[in-house]
């Protein structure tokens, strides 16, 4: 497989994200439905937690193997651990830290009572259940676009495997992967989507939104086919399902208030089962 067919295949698998991607525009679901589609993304990102972490600590179990069998050196194996651990708490605490900076940036405190700005902007000044509003609206958008970035950073990862396939001249593993991984992807948007809940994103958030997430599976596709790296692909591993916990964490919070707790508990059993049936397809290719 040439280096520009494998290029234009890994673009086609990471971008059918963007068919999940429009169910955030709907307004005509209910509150019901919308914690269903949340905690569907929550079943979907779990199993992709589970995927990314089986992947990371293969490498590192095929290090540890390679040590007892006089192939690698202790300090090898003790390093890719310590990428491991950094690059999951990168993911995940560090993007808490990221987020808490993010949420302060634009916050303006009031002015002093009775001064003349205060008097200017008290007359223009919404309302505090619409500024209460718009917060609400930035603080969905943004825990929607870091779990786009979490989603990106792991099909980076499924990119490096498609462009190492190609490469080796695994041509039906290559494409399997590329199949599987297209069909994956494209439950990967209503993970996305799922926690705007009333808020409508415009077309150009949702174009962002793809790109962050879908875009690199394309570049991914580009560095596997020119270099071959475990602790690049463990970094991006362990960095991926950091991220996904903490953006599990901040979906499960933020759906608790709206109840229908059975139902979310279904649906992350149904988002579950959808990221396994999808995995198999890259299972029965052998890879």
């Amino acid at each position: 497989m040439s280096f520009a067919q494998t290029v234009a295949l890994g673009a086609l698998a990471g971008f059918t994200i963007f068919i999940g991607l429009p169910v955030g525009r709907l307004q005509l679901l209910s509150r019901r439905t919308r914690v269903a589609l949340a905690m569907f993304s929550v079943g979907v990102l779990a199993f992709i937690f589970v995927d990314v972490m089986s992947n990371g600590l293969s490498i590192v179990d095929d290090a540890l193997t390679a040590f007892k069998d006089d192939k690698e050196t202790l300090w090898y194996v003790i390093w890719l651990v310590i990428l491991m651990a950094a690059g999951f708490t990168a993911g995940s605490a560090g993007l808490a830290v990221l987020e808490r900076r993010m949420r302060g940036v634009g916050t303006r405190k009031p002015p002093i009572a009775g001064g003349a700005e205060a008097a200017t902007i008290g007359a223009t000044e919404p309302e505090p259940l619409a500024l209460e509003l718009y917060e609400a609206r930035r603080h969905a958008l943004r825990v929607s676009l870091t779990i786009a970035a979490a989603i990106g950073v792991h099909n980076f990862a499924e990119g490096l495997a498609i462009g190492v396939s190609a490469r080796a001249g695994a041509i039906s593993l290559a494409t399997v992967l590329i199949i599987g991984f297209a069909l994956h992807n494209a439950t990967e948007g209503f993970g996305i989507v799922g926690p705007l809940g009333d808020v409508k994103p415009s077309w150009r958030w949702l174009g962002l939104a793809g790109l962050i997430g879908g875009g690199p599976t394309f570049l991914g596709s580009i560095v596997g086919y020119a270099v071959t790296s475990d602790p690049l692909e463990l970094a991006f591993y362990a960095c991926a399902g950091g991220a996904i916990l903490y953006v599990i964490g901040e979906i499960w919070n933020g759906m608790r208030r709206y109840g229908h707790r059975e139902l979310g508990l279904l649906m992350v059993s149904a988002g579950f089962l959808i990221g396994v049936l999808t995995d198999l397809v890259v299972s029965y290719g052998g890879a």
